[in-house]
């Protein structure tokens, strides 16, 4: 039997952005006009928050739903748009829907007033951000302000894939079609190393020596980093002299999801190295589907990786715990 499911990862689009004159927010929405073609009906479900992500969620048996901005960081006036558009409908849906909120990754000191704002008056439960403001990291002194409020609030950040920067295309072009290298920059491949570089180059800043109760976390079966995890643990002796060894802030510090990736062989890796409690189901809808995120919820149940009380902690106990939420129960 399915247990109740909590999905971390998963999106709308603010009316807010297609109202506005702003360029940096069209061209924000101009780089999902591929998916929108791909994808049947993307558009009109990223910016339903109301009976047709229900309905959507009921397809895939989500109980809870754990909602955020799609990729594509706004400046702080949008942000706060596109936050207290999401607030209104978790108000409306409480039972269904939460909140993490979009932040304005491009001004920290922006960032920590928009989330503390957000987290008090709206009970959001954290915030899921871009990987980079236009190329740039979060790992230096001028971000302390942003890591120093996530700590002290309490509440998780969701580190996003987003798309490369103006100076990082180069690296995906090639000798190949103008599809393969949005690709490669994207889903395809670019998205995961951005995420996977981000929170390494925090380990090495000594970020998370900083905030040391720092709750990070990380989607599509750990971005890459599960299947490096030795060989990153043997080299970053070499990175500093950093207060915990890597595994330690990795078992203690970062979560991972399942979001988008609809196989069992990762799972075998992960359950291997990376503690049960942190690891959290998601599916990345719209731009994945609720039912094939059941689906695979299924296999996992009769693969016998797992038993029933780990394929439990999976499904929303370890969501219940790191994010304070209460899946309802059919």
């Amino acid at each position: 039997m399915v247990p109740p499911l909590i999905t971390l990862e998963e999106h709308f689009f603010s009316t807010a952005l297609f109202d506005t004159n702003d360029k940096s927010m069209t061209d924000i929405t101009d780089r999902y006009v591929e998916q929108f073609k791909a994808i049947p009906g993307i558009k009109d479900q990223l910016q339903d928050l109301d009976q047709r992500r229900l309905s959507d969620m009921d397809k895939g048996k989500v109980s809870l739903q754990v909602i955020s901005h799609a990729p594509g960081a706004p400046s702080p006036v949008l942000c706060k748009a596109a936050n207290d558009q999401l607030a209104a409908a978790v108000a409306k849906n409480k039972q269904r829907f939460a909140g993490f909120a979009v932040l304005p990754v491009a001004e920290p000191e922006e960032c920590a007033k928009e989330l503390e704002r957000t987290v008090k008056q709206h009970g959001f439960v954290g915030a899921l951000i871009d990987c980079h403001a236009d190329g740039k990291y979060f790992d230096g002194d001028a971000y302390d302000v942003m890591w120093r409020t996530f700590e002290t609030l309490d509440v998780p950040c969701y580190i996003h894939p987003s798309w490369p920067s103006d100076d990082m295309n180069p690296r995906y072009t090639g000798n190949f079609t103008a599809g393969a290298a949005k690709s490669l920059g994207a889903s395809g491949w670019g998205w995961h190393n951005e995420v996977a570089l981000h929170v390494l180059r925090l380990y090495a800043s000594g970020t998370f020596d900083k905030f040391p109760k720092l709750k990070i976390i990380i989607g599509h079966f750990g971005e890459m980093i599960p299947f490096m995890l030795e060989r990153i643990a043997k080299l970053s002796v070499r990175w500093g002299e950093q207060q915990r060894a890597w595994p330690q802030v990795w078992g203690e510090n970062i979560w991972i999801t399942t979001s988008g990736v609809w196989s069992l062989n990762p799972m075998r890796t992960i359950l291997a190295n990376t503690k049960i409690d942190h690891i959290l189901y998601s599916v990345d809808y719209p731009f994945e589907q609720n039912e094939n995120g059941l689906k695979w919820i299924e296999e996992l149940e009769k693969s016998g990786l797992v038993t029933g009380e780990q394929l439990e902690r999976i499904a929303y106990k370890n969501a219940e715990e790191l994010l304070g939420v209460k899946a309802p129960r059919r």
